[in-house]
């Protein structure tokens, strides 16, 4: 990419970003959960310019624990690739993920098999009601002394059926 074109970009994603960037109220919205399913958009490279050149960029998924007494079951961490292709699954079991705890999960800058439309699917329950963790993805690039970097908040999938 133009060097001088470089700084723009940066300057009209970090604006898409900010419009799209929800609300930073920790209680707007939140209810009790047993358990959810959250999809997590991730981005293994972006493109710049009118020729799509990639921009690689590693992937940190967050997983963390925001209720101050009571623990969750993490029982699915998989990771697909832009066409819906199941890449990796991270657990062969499930774990405990303590009150206030965090895991991360990341995916090198090198690794492009995610594609622009990468994600993850996290599962999570709780033997009582809880606050759902906060899932998220952090991207973050280097390229020419120019950087990059951004978060996407998961969403819950409404189960289907009845």
């Amino acid at each position: 990419m133009n060097k001088n074109r470089l700084p723009a970009f940066l300057i009209v994603v970090s604006c898409l970003y900010l419009v799209s960037c929800p609300s930073l109220s920790a209680a707007e919205g939140r209810t009790l959960s047993r358990g959810q399913t959250v999809y997590v958009p991730a981005y293994s490279h972006i493109y710049s310019g009118n020729r799509e050149r990639a921009f690689m960029l590693a992937i940190t998924l967050s997983i963390r624990n925001v209720d101050q007494h009571h623990p969750i079951r993490i029982i699915v961490v998989d990771y697909y690739e832009t066409q819906g292709k199941l890449l990796k699954k991270y657990l062969a079991k499930p774990l405990i993920l303590g009150p206030l705890e965090s895991l991360r999960y990341v995916i090198p800058e090198k690794d492009k098999s995610g594609g622009s439309g990468a994600n993850f699917i996290v599962e999570w329950n709780s033997d009582r009601s809880v606050n759902p963790p906060v899932v998220e993805s952090i991207m973050i690039g280097t390229q020419n002394q120019q950087g990059i970097s951004f978060t996407s908040q998961g969403r819950v999938l409404v189960p289907s059926g009845p």
